[in-house]
C-alpha cells in the first residue's frame, strides 16, 4: 500500500500549490491559537480560500485543540477532516463521526488500548513534549507506532524529515506520514524542495 503523505502547517496558497504539485495527499491547516508562536496559525476563513483552489483529490485537514463541539461541526463544513490535537474525549470523536480522528502524543505509559478507546478508523501519533502539542521536531516512539500500525491505520508524525522518512516508513509501515517543521525555510513558510524530497522518499520506501 502506498503511504499517504500529509504536509501540515500550511499558511499560504503558494505552499499549498507546491505541496499539491509534489503529490501530497492531504494538507494540514493549524487553527489552534497556540500555533501563532511558530507562525503556523491560519484563520479558518483564509484556509477556506486556499482550499477552494486545491485539487479535489487532496484532502484538507483542520488541526484543532479543545474546541467546542459546535465549532468543530462548523469546521466540518470547511475541511474534509478534523485532527483533534487536544484533550478531546472519545465521545466528542464519536459525535463528530468519520470526519474526526484523534492525535496522540505518545508517552511512556501509553498502551494500544488507549488508542482503541477512540472510534475513528485512524489516529495520529506524535512525539510528547512538555511545552507543545506538536510541531516541535521531536521523534515519536517508532516501536510503539509499529505495534499500533499492525492493528489500525496510523498517521506517523513527530520529527520526520526528508532524511529519515524512508527509515520511518520501512520500520513503522504507517498508513500515512505527517511533517511540518522539518519542511520549513522559516517558521510558517515551506521549503518547496524539501517537500518534494520528503514525498518522494516516503513513496519510494512504501514500495520497497
Amino acid at each position: 500500500m502506498m503511504t499517504k503523505v500529509k504536509i501540515c502547517g500550511i499558511t499560504c496558497l503558494e505552499d499549498a500549490v507546491a505541496a499539491c504539485d509534489a503529490g501530497a495527499d492531504a494538507l494540514g491547516f493549524v487553527l489552534a491559537p497556540e500555533a501563532r508562536k511558530r507562525n503556523r496559525y491560519i484563520a479558518p476563513e483564509k484556509a477556506a480560500k486556499i482550499i477552494a483552489q486545491m485539487p479535489a483529490f487532496v484532502f484538507s485537514v483542520a488541526v484543532v485543540v479543545n474546541e467546542p463541539l459546535e465549532r468543530l461541526r462548523e469546521y466540518a463544513h470547511i475541511f474534509d477532516r478534523l485532527q483533534l490535537h487536544g484533550d478531546e474525549s472519545p465521545e466528542t470523536c464519536r459525535l463528530l463521526g468519520p470526519v474526526a480522528y484523534k492525535a496522540f502524543q505518545v508517552r511512556t505509559k501509553m498502551t494500544l488500548d488507549d488508542l482503541a478507546e477512540y472510534p475513528a478508523d485512524r489516529c495520529l501519533l506524535d512525539a510528547w513534549t512538555p511545552d507543545s502539542r506538536g510541531g516541535a521536531g521531536q521523534l515519536c516512539d517508532w516501536e510503539f507506532a509499529a505495534q499500533a500500525a499492525a492493528r489500525q491505520k496510523i498517521i506517523l508524525a513527530g520529527g520526520l524529515t526528508p532524511e529519515n522518512i524512508a527509515e520511518a516508513v520501512r520500520r513503522v509501515r504507517p498508513y500515512g506520514v505527517d511533517a511540518s517543521s522539518s519542511l520549513e525555510s522559516e517558521p510558517g513558510k515551506k521549503d518547496h524542495e524539501k517537500i518534494r524530497e520528503f514525498i518522494n522518499n516516503a513513496r519510494k520506501a512504501s514500495l520497497a
